[in-house]
C-alpha cells in the first residue's frame, strides 16, 4: 500500500512540474511577443539596437553649457530613443586638455565603439590618425573637415546666425557699441565674427564692434575680465563664440546688473539656447542666442549610421535652409517684435540669395565697402 501512495505521488509530482513549465513558456512567449509589438520597442515604447556611439568633448567639458553639451544632448537623445542608457550604448569622454584627446579616443576604440564623434576642430588630427588607424571603426568630426572613407565631417553656416544675431544686436543697442569675444583666434569663430560684424553694419554702419580672443574655450575667468573693459567701455551688447570661456562673460553681466538693475547690459549666447544663464533675479541678461544645432547634427548622422547609410568621406553642412541654424526669442521682453520682424526679414534675404553673408575677414572687409 505505501508503494502505491508514493508511485501515485510521485505521478501527480511529475504531472504538477510539467504543467506549471508549459505554463512558465507561455509566459515567456508572451512576453517576448509584448517586447516585439511596435517594431521592436520596449515596454516604454522605445526601439532596441546594438549599435553604439560615443563622444570625445574638447577643454570647455560635456557640461560647457554651449557647444559640447549640444552635442552631448543630442547622442542622450539618439540613445534613449533607442532604449539605451549612458554606459551601455552611448558615453562620453571628458577632455581636460589637449594631451586627453588621443587616450580618450583610444579608449572608446578600445570599448568598441561603433561610431566616435570628435567634437570641436581642434580634435581634426587625433581623429583623422583614428580612422586610418580603425578602419572598421566610424567617426565623426564637427566643425573641421577629415579626409577618410570612414569618417564624416560635420559643419556649419555660423556666419549665417551670426549675421542674425548681429542685425538684433545693432537694433537693442544704446550706444551703438558692440562687442565680440571668440574663443581661439581661427577661421571657425571668425566666420562668427565676420557674420555678426556684418549684420550689424547691414542695419547701422555707424556702429563699433570691438573684437578680442581669450585663446581659450575653456577660461570663465578670461571671458569675465574681457566682458568687464568692454562694459566699462560703453558696449552694452557682447556676443561671445567661446565655449566655456563665455561663462565668464555672462557672470559678468549678472554681476553688472544686480549691481545696476536698470543699466541696459546683454549678452547673446551661442551655440545652445542660453536663456538660463542670463537668469538674475527679475531680470535675464541673455538678448538672443545663435543656436547652432549640433544637437541635430550629432543625431541625425548617428542614425544614418545605425540605419546603414554612414555619409563617409562626405562632408555635411547645417544652415538656416536645413534647421541646422536658429535665433532664439525665448527672452520675450528684450526681443520685441519689431527686432523679431527684422531678424525674419534678413534671414529670408539670406535664404533667397539677396544677401551672401561672409565667412572670413577678408570677405567682411569687401561687405563694408559695398555698404
Amino acid at each position: 500500500m505505501r508503494n502505491r501512495k508514493f508511485i501515485l505521488f510521485a505521478l501527480l509530482l511529475t504531472i504538477g512540474l510539467v504543467l506549471a513549465a508549459c505554463g512558465g513558456g507561455d509566459n515567456n512567449e508572451n512576453a517576448n511577443n509584448n517586447n516585439n509589438d511596435a517594431s521592436g520597442d520596449n515596454g516604454n515604447n522605445e526601439e532596441t539596437t546594438d549599435f553604439s556611439a560615443a563622444m570625445v568633448t574638447d577643454i570647455g567639458g560635456v557640461d560647457d553649457k554651449s557647444f559640447n553639451q549640444s552635442a552631448w544632448e543630442g547622442l542622450k537623445a539618439w540613445g534613449e530613443d533607442n532604449g539605451l542608457s549612458q554606459g551601455n550604448g552611448f558615453d562620453y569622454a571628458q577632455s581636460d586638455a589637449p594631451e586627453d584627446y588621443v587616450p580618450n579616443i583610444t579608449r572608446l576604440v578600445r570599448d568598441n565603439y561603433d561610431l566616435i564623434f570628435g567634437i570641436g576642430f581642434e580634435l581634426k588630427e587625433d581623429i583623422q590618425d583614428a580612422a586610418e588607424k580603425n578602419e572598421n571603426t566610424y567617426f565623426g568630426l564637427v566643425d573641421d573637415l577629415v579626409d577618410s572613407p570612414n569618417a564624416v565631417s560635420i559643419t556649419f553656416k555660423e556666419h549665417q546666425g551670426s549675421f542674425l544675431v548681429g542685425v538684433a544686436a545693432a537694433l537693442k543697442t544704446e550706444t551703438n557699441k558692440l562687442g565680440f569675444v571668440g574663443g581661439v583666434d581661427s577661421p571657425l569663430i571668425n566666420k562668427f565674427e565676420a557674420g555678426f560684424i556684418a549684420g550689424a553694419k547691414s542695419v547701422n554702419p555707424d556702429i563699433t564692434v570691438n573684437v578680442q580672443y581669450a585663446e581659450s574655450f575653456g577660461d570663465s575667468s578670461k571671458g569675465k575680465m574681457i566682458a568687464a573693459d568692454m562694459y566699462n567701455n560703453d558696449i552694452d551688447v557682447i556676443y561671445h563664440a567661446s565655449g566655456g570661456t563665455g561663462n565668464g562673460v555672462f557672470n559678468e553681466a549678472r554681476d553688472l546688473k544686480n549691481a545696476e538693475p536698470d543699466r541696459a547690459i546683454w549678452v547673446i549666447g551661442v551655440d545652445r539656447d542660453q536663456h538660463e544663464e542670463g537668469e538674475i533675479g527679475d531680470h535675464n541678461v541673455t538678448l538672443t542666442s545663435m543656436v547652432k544645432r549640433v544637437d541635430v547634427a550629432v543625431q541625425d548622422v548617428t542614425k544614418r549610421a545605425q540605419d546603414g547609410d554612414f555619409p563617409g568621406g562626405e562632408q555635411l553642412e547645417y544652415g538656416l535652409e536645413e534647421n541646422g541654424i536658429a535665433v532664439a526669442t525665448t527672452n520675450e521682453e528684450a526681443m520685441t517684435d519689431d527686432i523679431i520682424s527684422a531678424v525674419e526679414e534678413w534671414k529670408e534675404k539670406i535664404l533667397n540669395g539677396d544677401v551672401e553673408v561672409p565667412s572670413t575677414r577678408d570677405e567682411l572687409k569687401a561687405f563694408e565697402e559695398a555698404l
